[in-house]
């Protein structure tokens, strides 16, 4: 036979084979869409969505991947954050690894099973031969296995209370990393309110100063001001100028930041944040518990030291998986093989052939490999107890921090308040002594200076105490949603 005809019969072998198999391959194309979860590995939060603390219901990313045309609220802010910054979209990655891994060790608690199927063609030709000899021959042989491992003396027990730990470390990771995301937000977004209201403030000096100058004008044309008085009042508005550009440029800035922040690059100028008053009023009640009480929720909760603690255990149960492997196995093989063995010429005649077996594996020597992977999985261990200690100590200097900066920023409140009054009054009566020649230009400029930097203060406290309460619900691990919506009035 030539080349083209052991082609054609090929090809035609192979057609075959396809449509004595088509049943087969439906099932293989259900098996392998993504949906498909027959040992029930994947966690449902991957469909159900994640629940924060305190929220009634989960995340839905779905309509929030468009910026809002409107204000852009802090729940807002926090919403686009936890669905678009990459860092989430990683962790909600690493579980979907980490539950395909607990598949793979849950499945090796059944049996593999195989088939094959195999067309050959043999020509046999002996011209010198005293009868010259041209046969052919096709066969066709097909064979299935079934091997089960019954038994390995927790082997993979081991390895699927590991993958197990690894997947409630990928879920804490996600936790942790969702708090992480809420906290940078809820500080850039502030920032951003801080920014805004300097700008505002900084306007707002440059308009009162702009006003002082045509005060000054007048009085010089009356000759109430001298013309040292004229050039005070000129220098005084090319600084508030100046300030004022600058405040434009930061409240720019801040606004970049903000977008990157919510996994928005590029869109920082179309955010529309609301600038807080100075004279807003403070609705939301304190927070009351002690430093030593968010300590303790903080080691009892906190996502990322459950993530420690959860790959600590699965570091401890991958030792045990590692010394199981230096004990003996027994598997079990079952074989049935018509015409022939895998990769074996044709016997020539028709066979049916049975195999079963059991095996006792005894691991005996392998060069020391094993024994340095128990060294390395015990080193892993001691590896993840230090990581579990620094997370910790980590969890507590910034929870201590948040704790610090909260007292400090209610403190502050009342003290900016006092400030902004001080200052509106000592403007309305330097003011009306300037109209009136009892007070000089130096000492108008100084108050509206002061009235301007007491605006910004009382903006920054408000800031800084509503971000230092919610950074000091993330530093314990109970920051969700509906604790944005309620600490961030």
């Amino acid at each position: 036979m030539n080349v083209r005809a052991f082609s054609t019969l090929l090809v035609a072998a192979v057609l075959t084979s396809v449509a004595h198999t088509t049943h087969a391959r439906e099932w293989l194309e259900r098996a392998a869409t993504p949906i498909d979860d027959p040992l029930l590995a994947r966690p449902p939060e991957l469909d159900e969505g994640k629940l924060l603390p305190g929220d009634a219901q989960p995340l839905a990313c779905d309509g929030r991947t468009a910026v809002p045309a409107g204000p852009l609220s802090l729940g807002d802010a926090v919403d686009l954050g936890l669905c678009h910054h990459a860092q989430v979209r990683a962790a909600w990655a690493r579980i979907k690894v980490q539950a395909a891994q607990k598949g793979e060790a849950s499945a090796a608690y059944l049996p593999s099973i195989n088939a094959g199927l195999r067309y050959q063609q043999e020509r046999v030709r002996q011209p010198d031969a005293l009868l010259p000899l041209d046969s052919q021959r096709k066969t066709r042989s097909q064979y299935y296995t079934l091997t089960w491992r019954l038994l390995d003396f927790g082997g993979r027990s081991a390895n699927l209370r590991a993958a197990d730990a690894l997947l409630d470390a990928a879920l804490a990771s996600h936790d942790a990393i969702l708090q992480k995301t809420m906290t940078s937000v809820i500080a850039a977004y502030y920032e951003v309110q801080t920014a805004g209201a300097n700008r505002q403030a900084r306007e707002l000096n440059e308009r009162l100063t702009r006003q002082i100058m045509e005060t000054t004008h007048k009085r010089a044309e009356r000759g109430m001001a001298a013309r040292s008085d004229l050039l005070q009042a000129q220098t005084s508005l090319s600084k508030a100028e100046l300030e004022h550009a600058r405040a434009i440029g930061q409240h720019e800035k801040a606004l970049v930041s903000l977008s990157v922040s919510l996994g928005l690059r590029g869109q920082g100028p179309r955010l529309q944040v609301p600038i807080d008053s100075p004279d807003s009023v403070i609705e939301a009640g304190q927070i009351a518990q002690d430093l030593v009480q968010w300590m303790e929720t903080a080691r009892q909760q906190h996502p990322a030291l459950l993530a420690s603690r959860a790959q600590l255990a699965s570091s401890r149960e991958k030792l045990a998986a590692t010394r199981a492997e230096g004990l003996p196995s027994l598997d079990f093989s079952h074989g049935y093989y018509v015409n022939g063995r895998p990769n074996q010429g044709s016997s020539g005649t028709q066979t049916r052939e049975t195999v079963s077996a059991l095996s006792l594996n005894f691991p005996l020597f392998d060069g020391f490999s094993h024994t340095y992977k128990v060294r390395n999985a015990q080193a892993q261990i001691d590896l993840k107890e230090a990581e579990l200690l620094d997370a910790e100590g980590q969890v507590i200097s910034e929870l201590a921090n948040a704790y610090a900066e909260n007292e400090a920023a209610q403190r502050n409140l009342v003290s900016s308040r006092r400030l902004l009054e001080s200052a509106r009054m000592a403007l309305d009566d330097v003011q009306r002594k300037y109209e009136r020649g009892l007070s000089d230009i130096i000492a108008i400029l100084n108050v509206q200076a002061a009235l301007a930097d007491a605006s910004q203060e009382r903006i920054r406290a408000l800031a800084e105490w509503r971000s230092a309460r919610l950074r000091l619900l993330a530093g314990a691990g109970e920051l969700g949603r509906t604790r944005v919506a309620e600490q961030g009035k």
